[in-house]
């Protein structure tokens, strides 16, 4: 296939199959049969599930799983994780049940503010701005009135608004920076329509002032909110006394704490390292955002924003050792919502906030860094003691059996076999080749 396709959007579903099928497999029959056996049988589920993006042939299952036996600021929780990664779940439910008997996590929201600006662009005095945005100010609030009625109603809305001079980054560059506390929602479809009428307002009150004239002009470039949120920070925490972190991998407990400090610190000064443990701290934190239908890539780039503001890409958590005291802890921006959105049209969304016992979006920024910050030990406990390949292999060996399509005796040979001997791709597939000659 090698020419455009015109008018694909206006085409039916079946339509769209079709051409798909057509146009990219050689057997186009069995194509479209894989897209089918992915539809729900309820029709009535899957029109939903249809009209949630644009163009939609199929469904893409993710694993759903559990993770249980997380206290959490002395109450327990069971956490829904919707991920692809094998071990991810286990080692987050292996880490729970782990801090369950050394005092659980502490969560504690540190602050719930939003952010969202209007670029524009002045050639005017910066002075003459500057007294112009003082006296139409109270306007921005007051013409967005019918906007913020309901939200201030839930003890949300417009929090200030502030102008920004930002010519040393851009020429006649700045903003009207505005901050919101949005409550139980994410609050983007309300932050982006204060802004809209921010920018109006600003465009309006501008033609009808002496602020542009003798070549003076104001353009507003765009409105949207940032995805960046600094001020919406969510705190976890575990701790507990050296002794206490004894256990079947840890005999040793002071070494061990030791190590793990060490471990933590080589991520908070060397980028390289960073990366992947925060990425390993996101294996958690992405798994519920998609499990209660939040936007887990807005939540990725504010985080990974977060890890880089003091100029270098450093360790989201961190650890010490003091008067003879453990304490792991990670502080993480979250913005995320518990109405609005997803959360109220997916079926599986809402019986993932039911197993959550409906929580507020505070509480589920507890849950989520929680998540994060439980993945992270889980990790680092075995980066520091076994080596991570060790568990996640054995993990990792459905995957393999699967992708040889192991008839089920095969399968209990490999499973018996591979529970005493190290697993390895290689190694699995010499002994599948073995067993069928």
């Amino acid at each position: 296939m090698n020419n455009a396709v015109a008018g694909f959007s206006k085409l039916s579903k079946k339509e769209k199959i079709n051409w798909i099928a057509n146009e990219y497999f050689s057997n186009p029959e069995e194509a479209q049969n894989i897209i089918r056996n992915y539809w729900n049988s309820d029709e009535k589920l899957q029109q939903l599930h249809d009209e949630f993006i644009e163009n939609t042939i199929t469904n893409l299952y993710i694993p759903l799983g559990v993770a249980p036996n997380f206290l959490i600021n002395g109450k327990y929780k069971t956490i829904p994780m919707a991920i692809e990664e094998s071990s991810v779940v286990a080692a987050a439910s292996k880490a729970a049940k782990y801090w369950s008997t050394r005092g659980g996590f502490k969560a504690t929201i540190i602050n719930t503010e939003k952010i969202g600006q209007v670029h524009f662009t002045y050639n005017g005095d910066a002075e003459k701005l500057t007294q112009f945005f003082d006296q139409i100010k109270p306007k921005f609030f007051s013409e967005t009135q019918s906007i913020t009625k309901n939200m201030q109603q839930r003890g949300g809305g417009i929090l200030d608004i502030k102008l920004k001079d930002k010519r040393s980054l851009l020429e006649n560059y700045y903003q009207l920076h505005a901050t919101f506390e949005t409550k139980d929602s994410m609050g983007a479809n309300f932050i982006n329509s204060c802004l809209e009428q921010f920018a109006t307002t600003l465009k309006e009150e501008a033609q009808n002032s002496d602020l542009c004239q003798n070549g003076e002009n104001l353009e507003v470039i765009m409105s949207i909110l940032s995805n960046y949120v600094p001020h919406c920070l969510v705190r976890a925490e575990v701790s507990c006394a050296i002794k206490e972190l004894t256990e079947k991998h840890i005999t040793n407990p002071q070494e061990f704490a030791e190590r793990f400090v060490q471990a933590v610190q080589i991520a908070e000064v060397e980028p390289f390292r960073a990366v992947t443990h925060n990425k390993g701290i996101m294996n958690g934190v992405d798994a519920v955002i998609l499990a209660t239908g939040n936007d887990f890539r807005a939540v990725e780039a504010g985080v990974h924003a977060y890890a880089a503001r003091n100029g270098q890409y450093a360790s989201l958590s961190h650890a010490k050792i003091e008067n003879g005291i453990f304490t792991f802890w990670l502080e993480i921006p979250l913005a995320v919502g518990t109405v609005g959105g997803l959360t109220s049209l997916h079926p599986l969304v809402k019986l993932c906030l039911e197993i959550l016992e409906k929580p507020s979006a505070p509480e589920l920024m507890e849950i989520v860094a929680v998540a994060g910050l439980a993945q992270n030990f889980a990790a680092l406990r075995s980066l520091t003691t076994t080596g991570i390949q060790e568990g996640h292999m054995k993990m990792h060996l459905n995957n393999i059996i699967n992708q040889f399509e192991a008839t089920d005796e095969e399968r209990h040979l490999i499973k018996a076999h591979f529970k005493k001997t190290a697993v390895s791709h290689s190694a699995v597939v010499e002994f599948i080749e073995n067993l069928r000659k």
